[in-house]
């Protein structure tokens, strides 16, 4: 009997997107592979991450990297990392970080609850200017003299939230933070596709991305990547690491060594980030998958498999499917009218077997999103036959 079968649990098709809710994008069986040669073996973890740091770092143009837990733990080391740097007794004192400083500048249109991640490692978070843009009262967004305005002896870095609509400011805040000599953290979470996004963050002037291992990369659910400056991704990694030995025996990688010369650092908060050697093989693999494929063929891909579920849709009372081109990927808009419909029409999808998972932040307004980066081909066709069934009842 299968584990799932065991436990109860059956599987879905999850036509929501790569949501970490919904176990994020299937791995593929070459990352799954990678993941169970390691995990019968012991491995120095440090020379381990040091070693995939060093080959994600290229693929992202970055001075250094490391795997980590997810992109909220990225984050919380990223803060951690700019809050400390080498400083041992500021490392041990996280996350009570009132006694050097300790704020993070956020653009108030960037805050989300993820943003608490900043905040978990022991920063207060403080808002910056205005939401013109976002209230259509105005065109004006975040502008240079509001940084350098709200940066004061406490600040200790800026945080950016990156979407499509936020990327192309990028490069003219990281300007303005940098002659403030202030490090940039870059939130770029579920901002892959397009693979261009690897790279030019960093190229834009950030000083750490944090990027979603679990999600488009298509790595362990549990796991994501810290990038940028060499400086700070080795203060994140000294703090997330388990540095219980000796300075007699201990033995750093570069990254490392050439900023804990010392010895060992203490234990950090990153304590209960620290990403196993299953996280760091698979992420590493998926990651070279991934930056190896192709975004223009996988939408055509994508938009041709929706458009044949489109067909199956056609003609149907009061509903209208239509392809969208999606920032990330295209996606199936099915608009039901009346709205209502749209609220029965999840709750039969999820009754189904196996259960359907679509996009669901457009049911207030009867339309239901249909992405298919988390389906495998061959379920379209149980994935189509539930939708009609769902918005024919």
């Amino acid at each position: 009997m299968s584990v799932l079968a065991r436990l109860g649990v059956a599987r879905v098709i999850n036509a929501a997107g790569t949501l970490t809710r919904l176990g994020g994008r299937p791995m593929a069986a070459e990352v799954a592979a990678a993941m169970a040669e390691v995990a019968g073996l012991s491995l120095d973890i440090a020379a381990l991450q040091a070693a995939a740091g060093e080959r994600i770092a290229d693929l992202l143009g970055a001075e250094a990297a490391m795997v980590t837990t997810g992109a909220a733990a990225a984050m919380t080391l990223a803060a951690a990392a700019c809050l400390c740097g080498t400083d041992r007794a500021r490392i041990a004192a996280l996350p009570f970080a009132d006694g050097f400083p300790n704020e993070i500048l956020l653009p108030r249109t960037h805050r989300t609850m993820y943003s608490r991640a900043l905040a978990a490692a022991g920063a207060r978070l403080v808002d910056i200017g205005h939401n013109d843009r976002g209230t259509g009262a105005g065109v004006r967004g975040l502008e240079a003299w509001e940084i350098a305005a709200a940066r004061t002896e406490r600040t200790a870095a800026f945080a950016f939230t990156a979407t499509p609509e936020t990327i192309a400011a990028l490069p003219a805040v990281a300007a303005a933070c940098q002659a403030l000599a202030l490090p940039v953290i870059v939130d770029a979470a579920a901002q892959l596709p397009p693979r261009a996004n690897l790279r030019a963050l960093i190229a834009s002037g950030a000083d750490l991305v944090c990027f979603s291992g679990g999600k488009a990369i298509g790595g362990p659910q549990a796991s994501g990547i810290l990038a940028g400056r060499a400086g700070l991704v080795a203060s994140a990694l000294g703090q997330a690491l388990d540095m219980d030995v000796t300075e007699e025996v201990w033995a750093p990688p570069p990254l490392l060594g050439a900023r804990f010369a010392e010895g060992p650092p203490p234990h950090g908060l990153g304590r209960g980030f620290k990403a196993g050697k299953e996280e760091i093989v698979g992420l590493l693999v998926a990651l070279e998958r991934f930056a190896a494929g192709d975004d223009r063929a996988e939408r055509e891909a994508i938009a041709r498999r929706l458009g044949a579920i489109a067909e199956r849709l056609a003609g149907l009372d009061g509903v209208a499917a239509t392809v969208r081109d999606g920032a990330r990927a295209p996606v199936l808009a099915i608009a039901l009218r009346p709205p209502a419909r749209a609220a029965s029409a999840l709750a039969a999808l999820r009754a189904h077997t196996p259960p359907v998972h679509v996009g669901e932040r457009q049911v207030a307004e009867g339309v239901l999103l249909v992405d298919l980066q988390s389906v495998a081909e061959p379920d379209d066709a149980v994935l189509a036959g539930a939708l009609v069934a769902a918005v024919s009842g």
